[in-house]
């Protein structure tokens, strides 16, 4: 029973990693109406920026953070006032198309500029070392994920419920013609959500980096996991993309102790069950 309750702690932690780089998926989706399948790559620049500030020059862990939030958060303004905002509104296709093309773009210059080889910093010294959870050594890194996780989920609440941004932008989700009739400026709403749900996917990159490898081509590993969730849960709602992280997330873990060839299997059969029950997620109105 003990390792039961212990792998759902770590089922926890796993899911609070999908939940960051989900939530901004989840966010772009939900006001742009459209589809970032490069979305991985900025978790992935996220990671390397990280890697970089912390790993390699030595900066504070928390300074790494910020700036590598800050960076991709600048590739994201990029990325969305110099391409995306030309596609809005046409067929998908052609969003993922581009967002496609982004993704071997950036892989190619992870590769220029850090190599193919993958990276691995220290865990933070105040941050290293384990807790005993059911006669098992539980990782206090894996306890400040779950924390931060909790954070970001009841500060997204907060964010889009109770401040006059998140009402604009809710309101430009739901109608994007009459909140601009009725003076939203739209297109700067949309940069301003684009470049936030990269931060997010950036902050799931850096938190990772010490217990995560960081190599090119772990963007299109997470994006896979990242649309599995959105399509579980909704496109477009932050509820569903938390619940489903945690489905995820520990169905995983349950799976690698259980039925580790089939870990994934069960994963897909959830996502599949849930497209031809409810096609539009589970929390999807």
């Amino acid at each position: 029973m003990d390792s039961v309750l212990f792998q759902g702690l770590i089922g926890l932690s796993m899911a609070m990693y999908l939940w960051l780089i989900s939530a901004g998926l989840t966010i772009i989706f939900g006001v742009l109406r459209i589809v970032n399948f490069a979305h991985g790559s900025l978790y992935m620049v996220g990671a390397y920026l990280a890697f970089t500030f912390y790993g390699l020059l030595g900066w504070p862990f928390w300074l790494a953070i910020v700036l590598s939030l800050l960076g991709t958060g600048l590739l994201g303004f990029v990325m969305e006032r110099g391409f995306l905002r030309r596609i809005y509104g046409i067929d998908e296709a052609y969003q993922l198309l581009l967002t496609f093309g982004f993704i071997l773009i950036l892989d190619d210059l992870v590769k220029i500029v850090w190599g193919g080889v993958f990276k691995i910093p220290q865990i933070p010294a105040f941050l290293d070392g384990a807790w005993s959870v059911f006669g098992r050594p539980f990782p206090v890194y894996n306890t400040f994920i779950i924390g931060i996780g909790v954070l970001v989920a009841v500060g997204l609440w907060a964010l889009f419920e109770k401040t006059w941004w998140g009402r604009t932008v809710r309101a430009t989700a739901s109608d994007r013609e009459m909140a601009n009739a009725i003076g939203v400026n739209v297109p700067r709403v949309f940069s301003g959500v684009f470049v936030f749900g990269s931060m997010l996917a950036a902050l799931g990159g850096a938190l990772g980096t010490p217990v995560r490898v960081v190599a090119p081509g772990i963007g299109a590993t997470m994006i896979i996991q990242a649309f599995i969730i959105t399509v579980i849960g909704g496109l477009g709602n932050l509820k569903g993309a938390f619940v489903s992280s945690l489905i995820v997330g520990i169905l995983s873990a349950y799976g690698t102790l259980f039925f580790p060839v089939f870990e994934l299997f069960f994963i897909f059969v959830i996502m599949a069950v849930v497209l031809l029950v409810r096609p539009q997620g589970l929390f999807a109105r």
